[in-house]
């Protein structure tokens, strides 16, 4: 298992789990010239695949958080600050992050590993690649846990090792956190992210999709319930939460994986931080920095990298 990196201490003014989750949205610019690959998958839809090749031996495959993308804020970060580390990276696009919406009416979800089980399979058959790493943030970190526990075998033939930060591991547990109070103002800005997807989507599908009353929808559970859980064949968001939290699959990874939820993260419930299992899995370790709020970390320096990707970096370098 990957060695421990220095403990995260926040800049002076950034201690609040508010200030690190927001500051780098809004604040942070990073400028990557990816090359675009449109992936055909095999029941008609299609991904937008980013890519950072510099002709490296070894890739990461980065996975983005809910209604995030390639061009995500902590992974432009990270794609930088591994790119410049002898790795090439590939940014999977969810269906519909990609800047155009998908071609059917369902699109992504928090536990949809077949997708990256798609891209993952054209990447090994291209032989291009050493080795191959995993990495996901928030919810793109749900579905690489889930991916290595839910696709062991293949995953453990595959991949080298993975890492995810922020991660939901119990979906449910984080839909009831996300609905608190504290979390008002990210829950507003999901659901108005959510409502413009959908909105554009209806484009393609006037009458399945009903927008009337969406004022009403003030949580994922609400959302979760009308859109999400009946789009990809759940009987309910209780259903969809509990056959896609990648806690329930944590016991079945055999690729070292790391783990890292800040103690101070007020998107996850404390079922998110599997301190069993990380003690009993000999290839899963939890480290819970105690800041760093939600896909933070933030960090000032002069090369501009944030612990979280020194913390990856570190990791991944273990394995040469």
């Amino acid at each position: 298992m990957g060695q421990a990196a220095l403990p995260y201490s926040p800049p002076p003014f950034f201690s609040s789990p508010h200030a690190q989750s927001i500051y780098p949205t809004f604040f942070r610019w990073i400028k990557i010239a990816y090359k675009r690959e449109r992936f055909e998958t095999a029941d008609g839809d299609f991904l937008e695949i980013d890519w950072l090749k510099q002709g490296n031996k070894d890739l990461v495959v980065i996975c983005h958080g809910l209604e995030g993308c390639s061009r995500s804020h902590y992974v432009l970060g990270m794609a930088r600050a591994l790119g410049a580390d002898s790795f090439d990276i590939c940014c999977p696009n969810y269906r519909g992050c990609g800047g155009k919406p998908n071609s059917l009416l369902a699109s992504y979800h928090s536990g949809k590993t077949d997708d990256l089980l798609s891209v993952l399979e054209a990447i090994v058959l291209r032989r291009e690649y050493r080795r191959i790493f995993l990495l996901g943030f928030s919810v793109g970190g749900n579905i690489v846990l889930k991916f290595l526990g839910e696709y062991s075998d293949y995953a453990s033939r595959h991949i080298k090792a993975a890492i995810a930060f922020s991660v939901p591991c119990d979906l449910r547990g984080a839909a009831i956190k996300m609905a608190s109070p504290q979390n008002r103002f990210y829950m507003r800005r999901f659901l108005t992210l959510l409502y413009k997807k959908l909105k554009e989507k209806k484009k393609l599908f006037p009458t399945e999709i009903d927008l009337s009353n969406y004022e009403k929808v003030r949580t994922f559970y609400d959302f979760d319930s009308r859109f999400t859980a009946p789009w990809h064949g759940y009987n309910s968001a209780e259903e969809y939460w509990q056959k896609n939290s990648s806690r329930e699959f944590l016991s079945n990874i055999r690729v070292s994986t790391l783990v890292v939820n800040a103690e101070d993260d007020t998107f996850l419930s404390p079922e998110c931080y599997p301190l069993e299992l990380a003690k009993n899995s000999p290839y899963l370790q939890l480290e819970v920095p105690r800041h760093g709020g939600h896909c933070g970390f933030v960090s000032f320096n002069r090369s501009g990298t944030y612990w979280s990707e020194l913390r990856a970096r570190t990791f991944f370098r273990c394995f040469e």
